[in-house]
């Protein structure tokens, strides 16, 4: 019997914003022109300074709030960017609000809880989500959230996994994790948790949150 489910932020509650909008966003909030031609100049510029190695996702990143924007404005100051135009850019890419939720969280959500299935948000992240949970009036749904740059750890870590049942009080077999990336979320499965992985959210439309109800037997 499922007695919680653990749920990643983005790309399963949410949609992330893809590098064009976050570029829009940042020029948008300086009064700067956001034609095409600026705003993919300045996306590849950061992609190049990010490199194959993808500095902004290195590991350890999300374990502490200093070392994520350190990391960031050193990309963004590499790829040539102004200082103001970095700060924009780091400012959007630190508000949650600018990842929205899908449709069908909110009522899997109640559903859950109608359940009794406790509720937790597992996430490498590097601010607290519990506002912009609130500002979706979902913070009353959640039991527990365990953010990395709180736990000074990052999924994979198995510490992630197990402090979340521990706040929940169910163990492993009782828990479901649902996550999109199979490195840091399927990692769950070493901690004894059965995982789903479903694709990345695309569009505010996407709808995945009914295999969770299916797998909790809540239909």
């Amino acid at each position: 019997m499922i007695r919680a489910v653990l749920f990643v932020w983005r790309g399963t509650l949410v949609v992330n914003m893809t590098d064009v909008e976050w570029v829009e966003r940042a020029l948008s909030a300086l009064g700067r022109r956001a034609d095409r031609a600026a705003v993919e100049g300045i996306a590849s510029a950061i992609a190049r300074a990010n490199g194959p190695g993808n500095r902004l996702d290195a590991p350890g990143v999300d374990c502490d709030a200093a070392l994520h924007r350190r990391t960031f404005l050193d990309v963004l100051a590499d790829a040539g960017l102004d200082a103001e135009l970095v700060e924009a850019l780091y400012a959007v890419e630190s508000d949650p609000r600018n990842n929205p939720f899908v449709g069908d969280v909110a009522d899997t959500f109640a559903s859950l809880r109608d359940g009794d299935v406790r509720i937790a948000v597992v996430s490498d992240i590097h601010v607290d989500l519990r506002p912009a949970f609130d500002a979706a009036r979902l913070g009353g749904l959640v039991d527990v959230f365990t953010l990395s740059f709180e736990q000074g750890v990052q999924k994979p870590d198995p510490l992630m996994f197990t402090r979340t049942l521990d706040a929940l009080g169910v163990g492993p077999g009782e828990a479901l994790m649902v996550g999109d990336r199979s490195r840091p979320d399927g990692a769950a499965v070493e901690s004894g948790i059965p995982t789903l992985l479903v694709p990345p959210l695309r569009s505010v439309e996407d709808r995945r949150l009914h295999l969770v109800l299916s797998l909790c037997g809540i239909g």
